[in-house]
This record gives structure tokens, sequence and C-alpha cells, in this order.
């Protein structure tokens, strides 16, 4: 290839990473939005029945959720149209600017306040999000589903598949009834794993659709519907389950976390099927991972910087009534009963021996 026509296709490749990165900085303003947005209409619809964080489903009923899930679908469009153009080592990491976004928005409308020391978290995220934007691989669009489908079937990704869907097994069938309500790690988990699946399809069926448009037809290809299948179903599992993680857990908590473990397994799914970083140079590929990891530590900074949501403590500490039950081992009467009108709200102590009933 001559010296033009190099330049001619590196000028397309980077052009196509320029519209990638904006599309992927749009889609992290309306998704940070939607954070907010359907929080507001989880705790809503917590307040009048069953929270989504035990198993309930009343928020489908809030007007207030649906805004996010629009909010969020926009967002969530931009992202994909963004991986037709750029690679996931460059898209996917660009998605620690919704956390910036419901940062600040989590500040001003659920009293979730940010410090000082969380705007350097901001900071970090944007600094660390502009030096893979400078480094990002030129990624080469492959021809036909068929090549993507070649690319998803080689042993290595296959194995980091089928990794992927049994850790999500045991997570959602084993820990999630046990420990989902205590450790945010299940619930985010389940997303960020189900998730580096989720970028992987949907970059496939965007592949397929741009080919479309520009006139190579790839729907009479099965794989394109078994990509778009998979799509579908692991974007309903991670919507399942980031809900449950947003009733659960602080917002403050919950972004930073998904946002470090699902851009890490992306970038390594990304990289085991597209071969992102297949031909760039050592110091390109450094470049990207001290950007990532200075996102990360923005993240860090910015999470633990942020105060506890008071939620959950009400859930967990709820004054008792005025009237109490109480039972005295020993020889003392059975099953005795007091009503103290002087007797307030406030008390919440337990006595050796006794138990409330």
């Amino acid at each position: 290839m001559s010296p033009i026509a190099s330049d001619a296709v590196g000028g397309d490749l980077f052009a196509a990473n320029l519209k990638g990165s904006l599309l992927a900085v749009a889609s992290s303003a309306f998704i940070g939005v939607s954070f907010i947005v359907k929080k507001k209409g989880l705790r809503r619809a917590g307040a009048a029945g069953v929270r989504a964080g035990v198993g309930g489903y009343g928020y489908l009923l809030e007007p207030l959720w649906w805004v996010g899930m629009v909010t969020m679908l926009v967002g969530e469009i931009a992202n994909f149209i963004a991986y037709m153009f750029a690679p996931a080592v460059l898209v996917t990491p660009l998605g620690a600017l919704s956390i910036i976004v419901s940062a600040v928005l989590a500040h001003f409308t659920l009293n979730e306040k940010l410090h000082r020391v969380g705007i350097l978290g901001c900071g970090l995220c944007i600094v660390g999000s502009t030096m893979i934007i400078l480094h990002a691989p030129q990624e080469r669009t492959p021809s036909s589903v068929e090549q993507i489908w070649h690319l998803a079937t080689q042993p290595s990704f296959l194995c980091y598949a089928a990794i992927a869907v049994g850790v999500s097994l045991f997570l959602m069938l084993y820990c999630a009834p046990r420990y989902g309500q205590t450790n945010i790690i299940v619930y985010v988990g389940i997303c960020s794993v189900i998730g580096s699946l989720t970028v992987m399809s949907i970059k496939a069926v965007g592949i397929a659709i741009k080919l479309t448009i520009e006139g190579i037809n790839q729907a009479g290809y099965f794989q394109t519907w078994v990509f778009a299948v998979v799509s579908a179903t692991c974007i309903v599992i991670q919507l399942v389950y980031l809900n449950k993680a947003l009733d659960t857990f602080n917002t403050a908590v919950v972004s930073p976390i998904y946002y470090a473990m699902f851009t890490t397994l992306t970038i390594l799914a990304s990289a085991i099927m597209f071969k992102d970083w297949s031909g760039q140079r050592a110091s390109n590929i450094a470049s990207e991972i001290c950007g990532f990891l200075t996102v990360l530590a923005g993240t860090v900074v910015l999470h633990s910087t942020r105060e506890p949501d008071q939620t959950m403590s009400a859930d967990l500490y709820a004054p008792l009534p005025p009237k109490i039950y109480w039972h005295i081992q020993g020889n003392a009467d059975i099953g005795k009963q007091r009503e103290d009108d002087s007797l307030t709200c406030e008390f919440i102590t337990v006595v050796r021996q006794d138990y409330f009933v």
C-alpha cells in the first residue's frame, strides 16, 4: 500500500474513532441521568410496596422509573452506534463519564453528598478518558457477520464465554438468594460479567446493521440473529440485576464498582475476541492501560468520599412501637405485656436473656 493510501485509511479510522468517542460521551451523559431518575423511581415504588431489592416489581408501574428507562435507552442506543465506529477498548472506558454525571446529580437531587476530594476523582476520570481517546487502537471493521462469527467461535473466546456463563449462573442461583442483600459484588458482578458478553454481541449486531446500510445485506445470515438473541437476553438480565443493585445499595457505591468490573471484563473480552491490541505499539498499549488505571483511581476516590445511603439504615433500624410484649426466662410469669404511653419510639435496646415479640 502506498503512503498516500495508507494515510487515507489512517484518516478514515481516526474519523471513525472520533465519531465513536463523541457518541460514547453523549451516551454517558444520558446514562448518568438515567441512574438518578431510576433511583428516584425505585424509591417511590419501594415506599408504596415491595422494594425491587427483595424481589418486588412495583417499579414497573412507576412513571418516573419509565422516564429513567427511556433516558437510559437513548444512552444505550448512542452507545450501540458508537460500537459500530470504534473498538470496545475505546468506547467502554468512556462510560466513566456517566459516573461523574450521576455523582453530581445525586449531590443535588438525592442528598448523596459530593465532597471536594470527590471532585478530584471526577478530574481523574476526565484525564484518564482523554488518555484513552488519544491512544485508542484503530480497528478495521469486519466485512461480514461470518467473520465476526469466526472470531466468536475461537477456542479462546469460547472458553471465556463458558467461564462467564458459569460464574453468572453461580452468582444468580447460589449467591444472590443468600448474599445479594448484603454483598454488593453479587448483583454488580452479575451485571458486569453478563455485560461483557452483551457488548460483544451488540458490537456484532451493530457491525451487521452498518454493513447492511452500506448495501451488504447481513439479515440473511443466521449468525446475525443469534447475536441479536444473545444481546436481548443479556440486556434483560443486566437490567433486572442492575435494578436490584440500585435499590439495595447507594448509587455512589454501585456506579464506580459496576464501572470498574464491567470495563475490565469488557476490555478483556474484546481483546480476546477482536484482538484490539494486535499490531499496536507497546507505548500505545501502555498509555491506554495507564489511562484506564487513572479512570479507575478516579472512581475509587469518588466512591470513597461519598456518604452511605440512609435508606438501608432506616429499614434495618426502624424504631419499635410503644406497645411491647416480652418473654422472661426463669421462674417469672410468661407472656407479660406492658403498655407504656411514656415509652418513645426511640426505644431500641435489647435486654439480656429477654426477647421481644
